[in-house]
């Protein structure tokens, strides 16, 4: 597991740790790929940018200009239309690419599971440093996400707490968040129970959010801020003994990890305990 990805570290310490583990032709491509995505933002700067000076000039101008020089910005010509239609940035391509160029230098003779997890691991880094170095918004994240393969999934959701003040309004990204939460794809409910969630999730949605890792398979410690929202939730340690009850009524063994969240709740919480009813 490539830890720098999923503890939130900062870009800088993020591209370090996978440049360490790429062989020479992946450092390479990540090099390029994070220069086009780095294009691509301040090309689209310059265009807001541009695009503002020109309804400032025609604000000033008068409403007769305002109106002509707004419908020159708006309507597309010919070649625009071509592009929107046909065209994808070359950075979504490097985005949908990364897991045939991202291998591990040291690749076993004959790899097993985990070393095949390793490799998507640096998949899904290099995706986030793209998103990062390409300062995608909601609309972005939201379309990639919605159209993406899982890979794709997985990495908009690991890049969300890097993004910042490109997500705007704050907790904009949830529907995702909410929507990897209620698949079974393990690997996509870790990544949506990292630091996003833990800032923006209420404590009623977050609750449900642990549940799904016991449910699932999950280590809860891949829940991000585990122990400081879990202290005094006394409705959440209610959840974790109502599950425990109907496993072991059901001849089941209780996950161990359960035993632990629920010694979590048990501690004294330093803030208001929350309130919400599941």
């Amino acid at each position: 597991m490539l830890t720098e990805l999923t503890n939130g570290a900062p870009p800088s310490v993020l591209q370090a740790a996978l440049e360490a583990q790429l062989a020479g032709a992946g450092r390479a491509w990540l090099h390029e790929a994070l220069a086009e995505a780095e294009a691509e933002a301040e090309a689209t700067s310059a265009e807001e940018a541009a695009a503002a000076e020109k309804t400032a000039a025609a604000a000033r101008a008068g409403a007769a200009t305002k109106a002509g020089a707004e419908a020159e910005a708006e309507l597309p010509g010919p070649a625009d239309g071509l592009r929107a239609r046909w065209s994808m940035p070359l950075w979504e391509i490097r985005f949908a690419e990364a897991g045939r160029h991202c291998r591990p230098a040291h690749v076993p003779t004959a790899p097993a599971a985990p070393d095949a997890r390793h490799a998507e691991d640096l998949a899904d880094a290099a995706r986030v440093l793209l998103l990062h170095a390409v300062r995608a918004d909601h609309a972005t994240t939201a379309r990639l996400y919605s159209h993406g393969t899982a890979a794709e999934r997985r990495a908009v959701l690991w890049a969300l707490p890097r993004l910042g003040a490109t997500l705007t309004p704050p907790g904009a990204a949830l529907p995702l968040v909410e929507d990897a939460l209620r698949t079974n794809d393990t690997r996509l409910v870790a990544a949506a129970v990292g630091p996003y969630a833990a800032e923006h999730l209420d404590q009623h949605a977050w609750r449900h959010a642990v549940l799904k890792c016991l449910f699932t398979g999950v280590p809860v410690e891949a829940v991000d801020a585990l122990s400081p929202r879990s202290q005094g939730d006394t409705e959440l340690a209610r959840m974790l003994r109502d599950y425990a009850a109907e496993r072991t009524a059901a001849g089941r063994p209780v996950p161990d990890d359960l035993h632990r969240v629920l010694a979590l709740t048990a501690l004294p919480d330093t803030t208001a305990a929350p309130t919400e009813e599941s």
